[in-house]
């Protein structure tokens, strides 16, 4: 018996493109051809086309494929190995890959929960959601925006009324220590960036010394989150980011 290329084809599920091309690097040359030139294919090609298209079906470039099928010197069962360590590793990593997506879809879903009415009655005009587009494309891939999300869906409009007292309590406070001529280095300013750090813990993500470090460089370098700050007192941010980085320096000690 033998198979027209179109015949072949069909059989495995792959073009006839790709059974030409496999003729012509000399993966699979059929047994043999018509008058007319055409391709004819024979069992012991399609038990070869069976072997191409396993190791193709497990990432295999054709090389490689070349050298299993034609190199009497090549173990299998090492490349088999070799490729089952290659496929493990996408595997996890399309797992991760995976999780920061749905993190991120659930995220997407969730947000402040509040009516219009009681948005402007929490926020006034400082509605935090009009910066969710950019937050979302700066820390949407990120564990701790899902998290903030996640919180930030579940807070109702007391929740939201406490948290703002919470940090108007603190930011007058922070105001008075700077009036008062307390350096960001002192105890007084540490304990303060410490509720700051236990206030984002509290109501948004977990806030490790780390990443507190890192928002108080933001704070300092983001024009908004620096007017923000400098409004409550002039200079506030500079400070707050110094007093943060003692605070943590502190906690290490």
């Amino acid at each position: 018996m033998s198979y027209s290329v179109g015949q072949v084809a069909g059989f495995a599920g792959i073009t006839v493109r790709a059974l030409h091309h496999y003729d012509g690097i000399g993966l699979l040359v059929p047994g043999g051809r018509t008058r007319a030139g055409h391709r004819r294919y024979n069992d012991a090609d399609l038990d070869r086309l069976q072997q191409i298209l396993f190791y193709r079906e497990l990432g295999f470039p054709l090389e490689e494929v070349a050298v299993l099928l034609d190199d009497p010197d090549a173990d299998p069962r090492a490349h088999l190995r070799r490729r089952h360590e290659l496929l493990t590793a996408r595997i996890e990593r399309l797992s991760r890959m995976a999780a920061a997506v749905e993190h991120a879809m659930e995220a997407r879903d969730m947000g402040i929960n509040l009516t219009p009415e009681e948005r402007f009655e929490v926020f006034g005009d400082n509605d935090p959601e009009r910066y969710r587009e950019e937050a979302e494309e700066r820390w949407g891939g990120t564990g701790a925006y899902a998290e903030s999300q996640r919180r930030a869906a579940a807070h109702t409009k007391e929740d939201w009324q406490r948290l703002r007292a919470e940090a108007d309590d603190w930011n007058g406070r922070y105001a008075a220590l700077m009036a008062a001529g307390e350096p960001p280095t002192g105890a007084a300013a540490a304990d303060l960036a410490e509720e700051h750090r236990k206030h984002i813990s509290r109501w948004f993500y977990p806030c490790p010394y780390e990443t507190h470090r890192r928002l108080g460089r933001m704070y300092v370098s983001d024009e908004r989150f620096r007017a923000f700050y400098d409004s409550v007192w002039p200079g506030l941010a500079e400070h707050l980011r110094d007093a943060i980085l003692a605070n943590a320096a502190r906690r290490a000690a």
